[in-house]
């Protein structure tokens, strides 16, 4: 547990750092004002693409769980499943619309 909590750590910050020099634009790639909305961006999409990921999966196990206690009851799960996945997709698709604000995109 305690190697995997390192790992964790350290593929943090190799994100946090690569982010932001990957997303500068200035002459300075360590300046403050050139890498932080660049980490900022990297972070709000790839915190939202975990989310987004987690609860589909969470979406559709409920669903399928269902189907497979009650068959009969499979036309009818249909469409709130979808109707759900496609309000988890449209979240994550938000956040990366104000991850591209955040790093200068739009």
């Amino acid at each position: 547990m305690n190697s995997k909590l390192r790992t964790a750590a350290r593929v943090v910050a190799l994100f946090v750092a690569t982010t932001g020099l990957a997303l500068a634009e200035g002459t300075n790639a360590f300046d403050a004002t050139t890498w932080g909305p660049g980490i900022g961006a990297g972070l709000a999409i790839g915190l939202a693409a975990l989310g987004g990921g987690l609860g589909q999966g969470r979406t559709a196990t409920a669903a399928l769980e269902g189907m497979a206690r009650n068959p009969q009851a499979a036309g009818q799960l249909q469409t709130p499943l979808l109707i759900a996945l496609v309000f988890t997709e449209t979240l994550t698709l938000f956040s990366l619309v104000v991850a591209m604000k955040l790093a200068g995109l739009i």
